[in-house]
């Protein structure tokens, strides 16, 4: 699942007319450059959901084919937050399932990823960035937990299992308390994200991204 149902506020004035999954980065949409990876890594079908300018979303990505996918989209009349906008496409979903930010970039290979039996989430974490230097959660032997000194970011990208939202309901709620809960049970694993991430959340960030993107052959990355 690729989240891309935010708003944008960060990056305003240029998500006021674009969502910001369809800003343009080294001559293509973010969200284009997911796809090429995620086809790349053998993934077949993917779920979008998407809120502000959603009917742009959809028009530009069609039904997926092109990548070799088969896309379905979540629509959302307001967004519902992250834990929302997963719960809301859970029947579209297969268990367990991965979900990325959809403004987010990392090199990694989805394929390789995996959660354990017992885990309800494993979540990819990465060094803080200047943006975020305090952290979210501590990484200690393949475990995730809230407390600790040495705190990492989360990445935006996991795997979860269906039953992390058993006690929700339809509506608009975070998902970071399900996650803190499932660490409470033991039952939350993680990695350290080890290749090139970067929140595109800013103007700026983006216009790191594409420097990156520009400076080096693309089809590298989709592979690591």
């Amino acid at each position: 699942m690729l989240l891309a149902a935010g708003r944008g506020e960060r990056m305003r004035p240029l998500t006021d007319t674009t969502p910001k999954p369809l800003l343009a980065v080294a001559g293509k949409p973010l969200i284009i450059h997911h796809l090429e990876q995620l086809s790349a890594c053998g993934f077949d079908h993917v779920v979008i959901n998407h809120a502000w300018l959603g009917e742009q979303i959809e028009r530009a990505l069609g039904d997926g084919s092109c990548w070799n996918l088969h896309i379905r989209y979540s629509a959302e009349v307001e967004a519902l937050e992250t834990g929302g906008g997963i719960f809301k496409a859970l029947p579209l979903l297969s268990d367990p399932f991965m979900v990325i930010n959809g403004d987010v970039f990392a090199e990694v290979n989805f394929a390789s990823l995996s959660i354990d039996e017992n885990d309800l989430a494993h979540l990819l974490l990465v060094e803080n960035p200047p943006h975020h230097p305090d952290g979210d959660f501590q990484l200690s032997d393949g475990r995730v937990c809230e407390t600790g000194d040495q705190k990492l970011t989360y990445s935006g990208i996991g795997l979860f299992r269906k039953a992390l939202f058993d006690d929700c309901r339809a509506g608009k709620f975070p998902l970071a308390p399900l996650l803190r809960q499932a660490m409470r049970q033991h039952r939350a694993g993680g990695e350290l994200l080890g290749g090139e991430w970067i929140d595109v959340g800013t103007p700026q960030r983006l216009q790191q991204l594409e420097l990156m993107l520009r400076s080096r052959n693309y089809s590298e990355i989709t592979t690591k």
